[in-house]
């Protein structure tokens, strides 16, 4: 499934505002997902989360959700893990609401404390929000640590896939454009996108790595701090490549729900994703 993170731009400059015309509007232009975005807090009502998740059900179109930006699961202070677990709470009854299946957390910043301490912190973190999302009702909803794109944050593709196991209920968010910046460059390319593919099958399981939660675009870096922004399909100085990720998709038959974070073309390139998979299905 491809689909945007947020609302394109051409959403807005074809007359729509509200994100309740989302779905049918996606389905118009040919894509199957979407990814609802509380990045910067979690401030959408009742009334308009399930006006949203109504007419995402019309159009066939499968929600997610994005946590706020700022939750930090890796910082050991208990009024920052408390804050982290209202703000991913708040989330899930937003996706509740919706009818949204994924929500998507942030991994967090190391401040100046090892990864290895910080990914020790996180994986405690994140058996708390589970246990905690399950108290509250929200046990079907799966809680997606991302792969960040700066260097100094935690979550680079082996911290997110041992926060994933660490007990049930987890799914991994593997930002293809962060892995890229995070590393300069390396991780980009049919070699180097088999071999993650095939680390995440590893650790996952087969059964649960084909059905991974995923953001892709391509994104600009520094040599120092990995990650500096997002960019579009038709801004080629940086990669990654969105090819050899289709072609791998296809020919091990994974369906992994895959939204495009571009900026402000999400849904122009997500569909362009979309049309290169299923061109490398039929050549299978």
């Amino acid at each position: 499934m491809f689909g945007t993170a947020g609302n394109p731009d051409r959403f807005q400059a074809e007359g729509f505002k509200a994100s309740k015309d989302m779905p049918l509007w996606l389905k118009g232009k040919g894509l199957d997902a979407y990814e609802y975005q509380c990045g910067k807090g979690v401030s959408v009502g009742e009334a308009t989360a399930r006006a949203i998740g109504e007419k995402a059900a019309q159009a066939g179109i499968v929600l997610s959700l994005h946590a706020p930006y700022f939750v930090n699961p890796a910082n050991p202070d208990p009024d920052s893990q408390e804050k982290t677990a209202g703000y991913v709470l708040a989330a899930c009854r937003v996706a509740r609401w919706m009818g949204a299946g994924r929500v998507v957390i942030h991994t967090g910043a190391l401040q100046k404390r090892t990864r290895a301490d910080a990914l020790a912190t996180a994986r405690e973190s994140f058996k708390m929000l589970r246990r905690r999302c399950d108290d509250e009702g929200y046990g079907d909803i799966l809680l997606c640590p991302e792969t960040m794109g700066k260097i100094n944050q935690l979550g680079d593709l082996e911290e997110v896939l041992a926060l994933s196991v660490v007990t049930h209920g987890l799914l991994p968010c593997v930002d293809f454009g962060h892995l890229y910046a995070r590393s300069l460059g390396a991780l980009e390319g049919q070699e180097a996108t088999a071999r993650m593919l095939d680390r995440m099958a590893e650790v996952l399981g087969e059964e649960k790595a084909r059905c991974f939660h995923s953001h892709f675009s391509m994104i600009e870096f520094t040599p120092k701090g990995g990650e500096a922004r997002h960019l579009t399909f038709g801004q080629t100085d940086f990669g990654p490549d969105y090819r050899p990720l289709c072609r791998e998709l296809a020919r091990r038959g994974w369906s992994p729900t895959i939204i495009c974070e571009s900026a402000g073309t999400q849904d122009v390139d997500a569909l362009t994703m979309k049309e290169e998979y299923l061109t490398q299905l039929t050549q299978l």
